[in-house]
């Protein structure tokens, strides 16, 4: 017979797991206590260094059965959600996911539904990088100055390496490139 538990995952400590627990018990999963693992920490920790969700881990065997309320309780992102799903399918666990109608995502339906998430999260990455890259090209081109602002320049920078310049070594251009 299959085990069934829930992962309820919050961010701050002035939330409460409470209602994944109820939205899971209306959804018709019966789960006692015990297999009901609550954590509060950060949705930007991946789930597979999350303190809970390892122990988690440690306890499902072999058709056991895995419920979270939404798919963000899983992962930071959509590859982390996917990478988690990838993982308990090798392991043979199903994971149902309430937000996407309680679907299997190690179903077949499931594995579509991810492909889906996944192709999207991978756009969304792309424009991102593609709108940075644009508007950071738009800014060397209007003169803007990037990058952390420099600690020493000018007569400070000279009075600080004038040292070094009297003595035979490294010539300033190999010390600080771009400096004539």
């Amino acid at each position: 017979m299959s085990r069934v538990f829930a992962y309820c995952r919050v961010s701050t400590f002035d939330q409460t797991t409470k209602n994944q627990i109820i939205e899971i018990n209306a959804a018709g999963f019966t789960i006692s206590s015990n297999r009901i693992i609550e954590e509060n920490i950060s949705g930007s920790v991946a789930a597979k260094q999350r303190p809970g969700f390892c122990k988690l881990v440690d306890r499902l065997e072999s058709g056991d059965i895995l419920v979270v309320t939404k798919l963000d309780r899983l992962g930071r992102n959509a590859m982390d959600v996917r990478s988690t799903a990838e993982f308990l399918e090798k392991e043979n666990v199903r994971l149902h996911c309430l937000a996407l109608g309680g679907v299997d995502l190690t179903s077949a339906a499931g594995k579509m539904t991810m492909g889906i998430i996944t192709a999207v999260a991978e756009f969304e990455r792309d424009l991102l990088i593609e709108r940075t890259q644009s508007g950071l090209k738009r800014a060397k081109e209007e003169g803007v100055s990037l990058g952390r602002p420099k600690i020493l320049n000018g007569d400070k920078l000279d009075e600080l390496t004038a040292p070094l310049r009297k003595r035979r070594g490294f010539p300033i251009q190999r010390i600080q490139p771009g400096r004539t």
